[in-house]
């Protein structure tokens, strides 16, 4: 590895990528990789994309950047077209998913501080579950590899077992402020929770007084085929986080909530910097004029429907190197017997980027402009990779 001043926080292969253009990349060892990985779900046009180009080449002789102390005309359009298309009354524009997973927790437990009961501040979470790596969300992950090293935890976060409604009704008390968990969990492994699952969490919610915390930074803007997973499941939240996809590679995110919930938030209880600049939201803009446009979302499905049969036949075809297949949308995963490194190295040998996961699965995030193409050279790649990761089985060697 060449050396760099860069924290050796990431374990890169040598590999980088200067250009490309929609679903491919041109890699620095001279060839074209076909990117099934968006930069994990965030290239969601992907590159190079015409009207994301203009719309950045617009802005570069405007304002960048003037700071919230004054009004955004960009920011206040991205929010109301937002709040047009979802749930949602009220949004905080961030930097970041991870940004808008603490703007999240900082409106649940000030919802309940501002509603006369201050002891609501605990927040229920689910194992395997990935909100970012601030100092608030890797204690609301509770991921143990996340945590070591940086002392005692953020109080207040109550993980339970994925999927066991039980224990999260057992969870769910006098202290819970709210239950904050992803439709489709991406870093645990393209991990749905069941439809009737998240209508059983709405109603509990109901039920406790408690705030339904939702976190579509991964599944949100139109990876599952509709703008946001939960709608599969005809349940809205109270609070949704949103990233990845929304800026189109720009960094930007976002915290939706209902006007009830969202106007606890008064001036001086949250700010940020650079969150919301004109820029950032031009391009967020950019990428909803696209996304909204008649039949974008129903083709985003149909395309998914393709990949997910294409994978099952994947997983029939190499048994001993793929467990299952699973996912919504473009968000699908292979579950795999091997290691799943294995797999995505192999994949990357035959041109091929994928984005390993956890609980053993490799990713597969397209840019959501894929076409049916695309998907089965994709597919050709993986089966060529699966081949190989065999081969190296039966020879004895490491896989």
């Amino acid at each position: 590895m060449a050396s760099s001043a860069v924290y050796k926080t990431y374990a890169r292969t040598e590999l980088a990528f200067e250009t490309g253009e929609g679903v491919w990349l041109d890699g620095s060892d001279g060839r074209r990789y076909l990117d099934f990985g968006s930069g994990i779900a965030v290239s969601s046009l992907g590159h190079a994309h015409p009207h994301l180009v203009a719309a950045m080449k617009d802005m570069a002789d405007k304002v960048w950047h003037t700071s919230n102390i004054f009004r955004i005309p960009e920011q206040e359009r991205l929010a109301d077209r937002l709040c047009a298309a979802s749930f949602a009354e009220r949004v905080f524009v961030t930097n970041s998913g991870t940004e808008a997973a603490d703007a999240a927790i900082k409106t649940a437990r000030r919802y309940h501080y501002a509603n006369g009961a201050p002891e609501r501040f605990r927040i229920v979470t689910v194992e395997g579950a990935f909100h970012g790596r601030t100092f608030a969300a890797i204690a609301a992950g509770g991921n143990p590899k996340y945590l070591e090293g940086f002392g005692p935890p953020l109080e207040g976060f109550d993980q339970v077992p994925f999927g066991d409604f039980e224990a999260l009704k057992a969870a769910v008390g006098p202290a819970t402020a709210a239950v904050m968990l992803e439709p489709i969990q991406g870093e645990g492994g393209i991990r749905p929770f069941p439809h009737d699952y998240l209508r059983a969490v709405r109603k509990l919610c109901d039920e406790t007084g408690t705030l339904l915390i939702l976190d579509e930074v991964q599944c949100g803007m139109g990876r599952t085929g509709k703008l946001f997973a939960c709608e599969w499941s005809e349940v809205e939240p109270d609070i949704m986080m949103v990233a990845k996809g929304i800026g189109g590679g720009f960094p930007l995110g976002a915290c939706l909530a209902t006007a009830e919930v969202g106007d606890v938030m008064i001036p001086g209880t949250h700010g940020s910097t650079y969150g919301g600049n004109p820029l950032a939201c031009a391009m967020g803009n950019a990428v909803l004029d696209v996304v909204l446009e008649p039949g974008f979302l129903e083709a985003v499905a149909g395309r998914g429907i393709v990949l997910k049969q294409a994978l099952a036949g994947l997983v029939d075809s190499h048994p001993d190197v793929f467990e299952t297949s699973r996912g919504e949308g473009l968000m699908q995963g292979l579950k795999c017997r091997v290691a799943s490194g294995d797999v995505v190295a192999a994949a990357r040998a035959e041109g091929l980027v994928t984005i390993a996961a956890g609980d053993n699965v490799v990713r597969l995030l397209p840019p959501l402009v894929v076409t049916d193409a695309d998907i089965k050279e994709a597919v050709d790649r993986l089966d060529r990779a699966a081949s190989s990761v065999e081969a190296q089985i039966q020879s004895g060697g490491a896989a």
